[in-house]
């Protein structure tokens, strides 16, 4: 079960991090100033687990990792947005932060509504409500990446079983 943070549209990178936060790639310092200055009250409240719930074009801007490492580092499940930035929606993937596109949930779901996600099939329980929705589901090969934790985690783990086949 996980509880929803709503943003809405446009956020973009700066929002989810900003820029002088950036000088650091430790992830206990990126996810405490998450959101700060777009929804302060985010990073001291976010539980392991919670979800994102966005409007349209997430994670807009730069092209910074940052933003995607950010919210990660916070314990968050997954994002549902509307839609996403492509170069966001990249990097999410890259880091195994499963991002979910579902006009519906993210037109439909509140603030503190609890859900439970399938990232695999692609559904969203919204427990609070007793509705379903369904989101693009993920692509087996980006699944792959995101239950591997990222494109690094899974390149490792790709060759650690191609070197025990020889």
């Amino acid at each position: 079960m996980a509880r929803i943070w709503r943003v809405g549209d446009n956020v973009n990178t700066d929002q989810i991090i900003p820029g002088r936060y950036n000088v650091t790639t430790d992830r206990a310092q990126l996810a405490q100033h998450c959101l700060c200055e777009h929804r302060p009250d985010f990073a001291a409240h976010v539980a392991a687990g919670d979800v994102l719930v966005a409007g349209r074009n997430f994670g807009c801007g730069s092209s910074r990792e940052h933003a995607a490492v950010a919210l990660k580092a916070t314990g968050l499940a997954a994002v549902v947005a509307i839609s996403f930035a492509r170069i966001f929606y990249r990097n999410a993937i890259n880091i195994g932060l499963p991002v979910l596109i579902a006009p519906e949930a993210a037109a439909a779901l509140a603030d503190e509504d609890e859900i439970s996600i399938d990232t695999a099939a692609g559904t969203i329980r919204d427990l609070t409500h007793d509705r379903l929705f369904q989101a693009e589901p993920l692509p087996p090969f980006v699944q792959r990446i995101v239950e591997a934790g990222g494109i690094n985690p899974l390149v490792r783990q790709q060759g650690r079983l191609t070197a025990s086949k020889v």
